[in-house]
């Protein structure tokens, strides 16, 4: 099959229509705050102080009311650390009682015993716990000291209060590939399911990403792992870039859903297309302006032109193109490549050719566009390359 042909069913049928987006979101990821006890090196929304202007309790009851008149059926609640608001349980009961299930992701400082009670006898309710190392040497160089002890504690209390199936949220590194089987022998101690995603080069991950992204042999390790693994592990599909490396695809849709089935919401109500692309650039409105969310995302013009067919640019020449469409849309924004350029991880090395490019070139570099860093951040020492 070529780039250009229009496959009419099966799996590529699927991923063509979803290219032209939908009536409403499936995968929309909600930040609740920018407020975080922890400050991780690879944070997306480079979280850490409250901004004054996050959406009041009002606002958010709001938004939810837009999403159950959308038939959203479940959204992602994350941060900052969204236990730090004191509204959080307010926002969640209200939200089940919507019609809306709720997966929210937690370093786990707020879970004790009472409140994994409290949250285990609650209904379309999800969690996940973000761990990025099997032991605390690992896990805190990104995350911060003692956060190993607390995420662990967490899932503890959570499985003392007979909390079914949370979700053990990993974000794969050059530092903790090689613990991916104890990754997954620790979910399995718990009952719990193992969920490994993508590196991206966002927020104050744009600084780490040089250092913490899998090497090229890596990458491979990680593709011949989830095919042994990947029936029993999600990905939230962030791995398609790989399936460049061979004839067997990874589960999942191998396609890039921002602004067509996935998108954010910020803090301050701000809607961008994805939640590895907080830059103006792809911000499409706010949930504040006339019409809500549900015109923004129906009406937005960053929206409609995600949805329109895309080009493979550089890519066109590549026999994998299919498989893997060109990779992630943030990861290359983030690191100077144009959108329709490879990938920054290409299996076939052409990513590493376009930053080079890059850096040799004029290219300015996008930041990310805000920062909520607590001042006078101290970056955590690597200690595994």
């Amino acid at each position: 099959m070529t780039v250009t042909d229009t496959p009419t069913s099966g799996p590529a049928a699927l991923v063509e229509q979803l290219k032209g987006g939908l009536d409403a979101p499936i995968c929309l990821t909600w930040e609740l705050t920018y407020a975080c006890n922890l400050e991780c090196v690879h944070c997306l929304s480079s979280s850490g102080r409250r901004d004054p202007r996050e959406l009041t309790t009002a606002e958010a009851k709001g938004v939810l009311d837009e999403l159950k008149a959308l038939q959203v059926f479940y959204i992602n609640i994350g941060g900052g650390e969204p236990m730090i608001r004191r509204d959080f349980f307010e926002i969640l009961d209200y939200s089940i009682s919507q019609g809306i299930g709720v997966k929210f992701s937690t370093n786990g400082a707020f879970i004790d015993a009472d409140k994994a009670r409290r949250l285990a006898a609650m209904d379309y309710l999800d969690i996940q716990i973000s761990l990025d190392g099997t032991d605390a040497e690992v896990n805190d160089a990104v995350r911060g000291e003692g956060s190993y002890a607390t995420a662990i504690q967490a899932m503890q209390h959570l499985s003392d209060a007979g909390f079914d199936d949370f979700k053990i949220s990993v974000v794969v590194t050059r530092h903790n590939v090689d613990q991916l089987d104890e990754f997954k022998a620790l979910a399995d101690s718990f009952g719990a399911t193992l969920r490994i995603t993508r590196l991206r080069p966002s927020g104050r991950g744009a600084d780490s990403w040089h250092d913490l992204h899998p090497t090229q042999a890596q990458q491979r390790q990680i593709y011949e792992w989830l095919l042994a693994n990947g029936d029993d592990v999600l990905t939230g599909d962030s791995f398609f870039h790989l399936n460049a490396l061979g004839e067997e695809p990874l589960p999942g849709l191998n396609m890039c859903g921002a602004g067509r089935v996935v998108c954010l919401i910020d803090p301050i109500g701000d809607v961008y297309a994805c939640p590895f692309v907080i830059h103006d650039e792809f911000k499409a409105g706010s949930v504040r302006d006339a019409g809500g969310f549900s015109h923004v995302w129906k009406h937005s013009d960053l929206f409609t032109e995600l949805r329109e067919p895309q080009s493979a640019g550089a890519c066109a020449s590549c026999g994998s193109y299919d498989a893997c469409q060109g990779g992630c849309m943030a990861a290359k924004f983030f690191v100077g490549i144009p959108l329709d350029g490879p990938d920054p991880e290409c299996v076939s090395g052409h990513g590493e050719a376009a930053m080079l490019a890059a850096s040799s070139g004029n290219v300015v570099v996008p930041k990310p566009a805000m920062d909520h860093s607590k001042p006078q951040r101290t970056p955590v020492a690597l200690t595994r390359r």
